[in-house]
């Protein structure tokens, strides 16, 4: 990314206020005072780029790119496709989405077009090329944002003969397809690729190869969607990176695939703070970051964070203050190269005039949220020198989006909630609290380089991940996995033999039944005989009967007719260990498993010491310095044990204060960095 330092700033929307000059020149003041020094602007600004169709007006959009850039602020111009003219959807119908009931939507919203659609991509071809070649050669252009927050689908019959292409490529004859889909149940075989529909409610919804392949076709053309996009773009001569706005735990794409379109990845973040212990939604929060930072293994883009509520969650909660810093730290702490808030000033009409925003609609400096606002671009500017360093993690957690695409649509062993993203969460919370920092991967990453592995209800296995597990484990890594994982292949079919496929004898064990408990219904998790183990965990939802052939059952099941059948095992494999965890466990099961395996393994985390409750601990890394960030996520003062205060004390203060003996205050954060060469640990 070309620049210097971390971007501070968000999603302006100029064209709101073109009969109110002396707001936008209200706005620069403001916008330089708080040391915003990046905007994003024309998302959802099609309309006012092309009032009709063939007549461009881009005047007043040159103008405030120009006026912002004399002012020290640069521009990530995005492509307008994300919400089309009215006059489009009047003269061109087939752009307009039709649903699953195959009823084509009326005009409104956003995201209501057809990706297919030769008029559609035709129309966005247009527009942005010549945005490209109007702005292409701007300095103050950094980035184009590639249309915004990509979902959805569209049935029409454009889509269906363009899935029926995609199908018959995927599997060249109508009887591979068949036999992938496993057709012969309830004798639902095609004979053509032209029979074919997508899944409906009013149609075909049972075959689950026919439903998985659906939603690869949607990722498949959203992708294609999107490379067209920026396809335009380059022909226009606009050469700068480009991105495109992801969300939060979104089932809709698989996004390590939609990533592939754009050089840079960014996402939007709105955690529910302040309706749990923060340092729980910090965690989930942290998951997510991570995640974003993995899909390229480099820094990733903040693009959008609320300054203060948002108007669309259940409650439109404040921030407390110091809370805003805390969280907008976090992204920065987990590899973002920026802060930027949606919104730089709020609208005064339609679906988001209450959501926060930098500027109220009371348009004055003195209110505590712009306050706020300019402390953290104040904060941000003396913290230039964390922008393009990396993370690099001991630890990875395997959250595969195609494998929860099939698993959620299995019906058994529960149809009411498996709590895949909550297992997710729990694993990655044992780790965090231990203070490693953590990849999250999809099948088809590389485990080269980590230490320890989670692999949670990895239900599907594709991409050969069964040998890559194998071979990890063998050269000394450390597996976690967990039941109902290397159930089915890659078309959704149960593999014929033991359970989880292809790591029987690296497990030890065999997977033989797996019970769904009632929602009110709980089980235990006791010590086996033999273990030497103490304590009790509760474990509910999913138990997996196991048989053992080779692991060790460190904890059995408490009750039920499985009373003493393996509840956690252990087995020994090459190098390396492999865990199984056979129930859905606790929290507090996995913070204990990871203490034991890190310790038995020797994975040492960052500083030794016990790290308290409310606090995480992330890195950063340039080739010179190694970053650390402590990051209290409690209102409160905490102190941390001597140990681990001796050892951070011992690098150089970047940011933030301790207080007294190792003391930090709530909502503080605390930065310190250590030469590459030094020695970290006492």
């Amino acid at each position: 990314m070309k620049h210097t330092g971390l971007w501070y700033g968000g999603d302006y929307y100029p064209e709101q206020w073109l009969s109110k000059p002396e707001i936008l020149k209200t706005d620069i003041n403001y916008m330089k005072k708080a040391g915003i020094n990046t905007v994003t602007m024309g998302i959802f600004s099609w309309s006012f780029l092309e009032p009709e169709e063939g007549t461009y007006c881009f005047d007043w959009l040159i103008k405030r790119v120009d006026e912002l850039y004399e002012n020290g602020i640069n521009t990530i111009l995005a492509t307008p496709s994300g919400a089309r003219p009215k006059w489009m959807s009047d003269q061109y119908p087939e752009v307009l989405r039709v649903d699953e009931a195959r009823r084509r939507h009326l005009f409104g919203g956003r995201h209501n077009h057809c990706y297919t659609s030769p008029v559609y991509r035709e129309k966005v071809r247009q527009i942005n090329k010549r945005l490209a070649e109007t702005f292409g050669s701007h300095p103050g252009i950094l980035m184009w944002h590639i249309s915004n927050e990509y979902g959805g689908e569209c049935h029409c019959q454009l889509c269906q003969n363009e899935f029926q292409r995609w199908l018959k490529k995927r599997y060249q004859s109508i009887t591979r397809l068949n036999e992938c889909w496993y057709t012969a149940f309830w004798s639902h075989i095609y004979s053509s690729f032209e029979q074919i529909e997508s899944p409906s409610s009013m149609g075909e919804s049972e075959i689950h190869g026919l439903n998985l392949d659906w939603r690869r076709f949607v990722t498949e053309q959203t992708t294609d969607f999107a490379t067209w996009e920026v396809k335009a773009l380059r022909e226009g001569g606009a050469f700068q990176p480009t991105t495109t706005n992801l969300m939060y735990d979104f089932t809709g794409l698989n996004y390590d695939r939609l990533t592939d379109a754009v050089d840079v990845v960014s996402w939007d973040t709105y955690p529910l703070w302040h309706k749990k212990e923060e340092i729980l939604t910090a965690r989930e929060n942290g998951l997510q970051h991570d995640y974003m930072r993995s899909l390229k293994k480099s820094p990733f883009l903040l693009m959008e964070s609320s300054p203060s509520s948002t108007n669309w969650q259940g409650v439109s909660k404040l921030k407390r203050p110091g809370l805003l810093k805390l969280a907008s730290l976090q992204a920065i702490a987990h590899g973002s190269d920026s802060v930027l808030f949606f919104q730089i000033r709020q609208s005064c009409g339609s679906s988001e005039k209450f959501h926060g925003a930098v500027i109220d609609h009371y348009g004055g400096e003195d209110t505590r949220i712009l306050k706020e606002v300019s402390q953290i671009g104040e904060d941000l500017l003396s913290l230039g020198e964390l922008a393009n360093t990396s993370v690099h993690s001991k630890m990875a957690l395997i959250c595969d989006m195609e494998s929860r695409w099939a698993m959620e649509d299995a019906q058994g062993p529960r149809n009411k909630g498996l709590f895949y993203h909550e297992t997710c969460v729990k694993i990655y919370r044992g780790m965090r609290k231990l203070g490693f920092d953590v990849d999250v991967i999809s099948m088809e990453q590389s485990l080269a380089g980590y230490e320890l592995v989670a692999a949670p209800m990895l239900y599907m296995f594709r991409n050969g991940i069964e040998e890559k597990l194998s071979r990890f484990v063998e050269a000394g890594g450390q597996l976690i996995t967990t039941y109902w994982s290397g159930i089915v292949d890659e078309f959704d079919r149960c593999f014929m033999g033991a359970v989880p496929h292809g790591l029987n004898q690296v497990l030890g064990l065999r997977s033989m039944e797996i019970d769904g408990l009632y929602d009110e219904e709980r089980n235990g998790m006791i010590p086996s005989n033999d273990s030497k183990k103490k304590g009790r965990y509760e474990c509910r939802n999913l138990c997996d009967l196991v048989s053992l052939n080779g692991a060790k059952a460190l904890f059995v099941y408490e009750e039920d007719f499985y009373k003493g059948y393996p509840a956690l095992t252990k087995n020994h494999w090459g190098k390396g260990t492999a865990y199984y965890v056979c129930a859905d466990a606790s929290q507090e099961f996995y913070d204990d498993l990871f203490q034991e395996v890190t310790v038995t393994a020797g994975i040492a985390p960052e500083f030794p010491g016990t790290i308290p409750e409310e606090l995480e601990v992330t890195t950063r890394e340039s080739e010179d310095f190694h970053y650390v960030f402590l990051q209290n996520f409690s209102n409160n003062k905490i102190k941390l044990c001597q140990e681990f205060y001796m050892a951070v004390k011992k690098g150089s203060l970047v940011y933030g204060t301790f207080t007294e003996n190792g003391g930090m205050n709530g909502y503080e954060t605390i930065i310190v960095k250590f030469a590459r060469s030094s020695q970290k640990q006492t």
